[in-house]
């Protein structure tokens, strides 16, 4: 059977632009995003066009290129608003913060990525590359790790084939197939996962799996914090039982069942 996005190329390119641009954090030439995906230039400004009549893009004519538009954040805040994952896991993050003090998230695996969908912060918080939308590669991450452990090796074996497929940010953390099949067997027999200045130095966080009615992991919670304040061993432990907690209660809700 023919691929439903081979009989809609101009759909397909609309959304590789799209796709471009968001990854992007200035505006992209037309020149660019025409090398880049391959399609002549004349019909990448005839998408761009399109796009931008419907307020998906917008051209910087200062800057001599495009960017995102209005219509691309109120599809993805129409999405937060109705995603269930957001709509339970928002009370039990601001709970998660009022018992330890520090930096609460949601993320789910998207690829080999670990994809940030809410973080919730104290009233002073420290500086940190997991916002809302941010990506990070997933073995280096404890909300990416806590999800993976729960995978089948098999599916973990598709995501991370070799060492080309793993990204290094700070020198630490799993680089190799075994390596990461080492850690998440521990992590996935301990019930959570951690990372010490794998994303950034100074930096640590601990992070529990949530599941589908079931039993899939469908997202993490973690909580991260100065590596200081909870060195490992009891301290980062205690908090490590809390986000198990909360990342049980996310799962209790979303099968439907009530708290014992």
């Amino acid at each position: 059977m023919v691929a439903e996005s081979s009989r809609v190329p101009a759909l397909t390119n609309a959304l590789a632009v799209l796709r471009v641009l968001a990854s992007r954090a200035t505006p992209v030439p037309v020149a660019a995003l025409s090398r880049e995906l391959a399609i002549p230039r004349s019909t990448t400004y005839h998408l761009l066009s399109v796009l931008e009549r419907e307020g998906y893009v917008v051209h910087l004519p200062e800057a001599r290129g495009y960017t995102l538009g209005l219509s691309v954040f109120e599809l993805g805040t129409a999405y937060l608003r109705r995603n269930p994952l957001e709509r339970i896991a928002r009370p039990l993050l601001l709970r998660l913060l009022d018992q330890v003090g520090h930096t609460t998230h949601l993320g789910v695996l998207h690829g080999a990525e670990t994809l940030y969908l809410l973080k919730e912060s104290p009233r002073h918080p420290v500086v940190l590359v997991t916002d809302v939308g941010v990506r990070l590669p997933a073995q280096l991450t404890a909300v990416g790790r806590a999800i993976l452990a729960q995978l089948p090796r098999a599916q973990v074996r598709a995501l991370f084939p070799g060492p080309a497929a793993f990204v290094d940010r700070t020198g630490r953390g799993p680089l190799s197939p075994g390596k990461l099949r080492t850690l998440l067997a521990d992590e996935s027999a301990r019930g959570w996962s951690e990372e010490d200045g794998h994303v950034t130095a100074g930096i640590a966080s601990v992070a529990a799996a949530v599941r589908s009615a079931d039993g899939r992991p469908v997202a993490a919670i973690g909580v991260t914090f100065p590596a200081g304040t909870f060195p490992p061993g009891p301290g980062r432990d205690g908090v490590a039982a809390q986000v198990v907690g909360a990342a049980a209660e996310m799962t209790r809700r979303l099968s439907g069942t009530r708290q014992p």
